[in-house]
């Protein structure tokens, strides 16, 4: 479905340039789930924002359902079925919860969006009409992102850190409404952005990002093994609040 194609992105300031991804080369297929995971700072945000267009990439390609999509912008790629949830949401201040869900699918009828709402925690009574500004905390935006996301049936949704914010339960909530919605699904497939040793070994591929380039990618049985450790440790560094490198 999307076909990544010596894909690189770099910056450039005071004319020095820095690379930030290079010749990534990627495959993603209808039906699965892809754990995309490596350091801070490896350049693992910076593919998704590229893959929705909203940094342009200085080489490469980005093929849809063969089509070179490279020269579109964001709003053309999302109309072709790419849907991004930010690791940290956008506020829309005088727009309420529901406005935003209708706007990510005017179909929905007033029924499946309070379904929708309580399948990712967030009681329909208390949240339809609360202003998208700065009154929701961090973990509720998060879920609303979320929301907004599920309810467009996106061909390809990219979830940048879905547990950052939430709490444990609506972790576990959320990753089996993904897991449900994408895995095996013939129409549709997802990418996760996590470091989250819960959810990366359930995704069907395992992509690790290191200095802003590929540096293990295969089926989850090949790859959790190789990085398992290396991903305890980056849990147990941020729960003693230890910087991780």
């Amino acid at each position: 479905m999307l076909h990544l194609e010596n894909l690189s992105f770099s910056v450039h300031n005071n004319g020095d340039s820095k690379q930030i991804i290079s010749d990534i080369n990627l495959d993603i297929k209808r039906g699965k789930l892809y754990g995309i995971t490596g350091p801070n700072g490896g350049g693992k945000t910076t593919l998704a924002k590229v893959i929705m267009g909203i940094l342009t990439h200085t080489a490469g390609h980005i093929y849809l359902d063969g089509e070179d999509i490279s020269d579109k912008n964001i709003t053309e790629r999302a109309n072709l079925g790419i849907a991004y949830a930010f690791q940290q949401p956008p506020r829309f201040k005088g727009l309420t919860v529901e406005d935003l869900v209708k706007i990510a699918q005017p179909k929905l009828s007033n029924l499946s969006v309070r379904k929708r709402m309580r399948d990712v925690g967030l009681c329909p009574e208390d949240y339809l009409d609360r202003d998208m500004g700065s009154g929701l905390s961090g973990g509720e935006m998060k879920r609303i992102e979320i929301l907004q996301v599920l309810a467009r049936n996106a061909k390809l949704a990219i979830f940048d850190e879905p547990e950052a914010g939430v709490d444990l339960w609506t972790i576990q909530r959320l990753v089996d409404i993904i897991v449900g919605k994408y895995q095996n699904n013939p129409e549709a497939a997802a990418v996760l952005i996590t470091h989250n040793r819960n959810i990366l070994p359930i995704c069907d591929e395992i992509v690790v990002i290191e200095e802003g380039r590929i540096k293990h990618h295969g089926h989850r049985d090949e790859i959790w093994p190789i990085i398992r450790d290396d991903i305890v440790c980056q849990v147990q560094d941020t729960c003693r609040g230890e910087e991780i490198i």
